[in-house]
């Protein structure tokens, strides 16, 4: 059977990923990817390590059962936590992501970097390790509380977050904002508008749509015929799929 035309899984603890598969669709138009939420476990960023293994074990076995020719961890935390357990265990392909220090480092003229993440994202040893590469600068920003307001909608609360959150910093010497987790890509142009206009963004979608398809091509997996499409599934409920459409059709 030729498995170029099988579905990528992509998967998220919620909505964020959703932010990712966009750009996966926009560097890779004819693939079939199935996108699931666990917004029934949401948030991962709070649990502990063993509880976001346990929570993605389970998701990537219902997405195996749909036959997937990789998998797409669209989600800082669960990378953090699961990636090495997962490329141990299965035979296909395993796509990660990471905050997007590197960039943002790229950026730097001698004032900070702030690192906004889930709080398990901050203290991973994979974060430690990109610290020690490329973290000058750089300040974790733990964001408890602010995928919440991504997954309810509600932009009011998200501002008002934004906005007590920044006034920790003297915004004038930060010279890159790095948003460490794939929900607070949507709310990228509110970030932008607290920010000087100096200051840098970065988040780690493109870079990862290009890393797909880069393994896709090496794998001899790329589908390069046909229409793509996208699938929604989610362990929460219908109010979750609606909110996951919305989102795909924001711009």
């Amino acid at each position: 059977m030729n498995q170029k035309c099988n579905p990528i899984g992509v998967f998220d603890s919620g909505i964020g990923g959703i932010s990712t598969l966009k750009e996966m669709i926009r560097e890779l138009p004819r693939e079939h990817f199935i996108y699931y939420g666990d917004t029934a476990n949401a948030p991962y960023g709070t649990k502990s390590t063993e509880e976001v293994i346990g929570c993605v074990r389970k998701v990537v076995e219902h997405l195996q059962e749909k036959q997937i020719k990789a998998l797409v961890i669209a989600c800082n935390t669960a990378t953090g936590a699961a990636a090495a357990v997962l490329r141990k265990e299965l035979t296909i392909p395993v796509i990660a992501m990471e905050p997007a220090l590197k960039p943002a480092s790229e950026k730097r003229e001698g004032g900070s970097i702030l690192v906004m993440a889930t709080p398990l994202t901050l203290q991973m040893e994979k974060f430690n390790l990109l610290m020690k590469k490329y973290g000058e600068g750089a300040v974790r920003v733990p964001c408890p509380g602010l995928m919440e307001l991504v997954e309810a909608d509600d932009g009011e609360g998200a501002l008002e977050y934004l906005k007590h959150l920044f006034s920790q910093f003297d915004l004038d010497k930060v010279d890159a904002v790095v948003l460490g987790c794939t929900h607070y890509v949507f709310l990228r142009d509110m970030i932008r508008d607290l920010l000087p206009d100096h200051t840098a963004i970065t988040d780690g979608n493109a870079g990862t749509a290009r890393q797909l398809k880069r393994v896709l091509a090496r794998n001899g997996l790329l589908n390069e015929t046909g229409e793509g499409k996208v699938e929604f599934e989610t362990s929460g409920g219908e109010k979750d799929l609606k909110l996951m459409r919305k989102l795909m059709q924001s711009e």
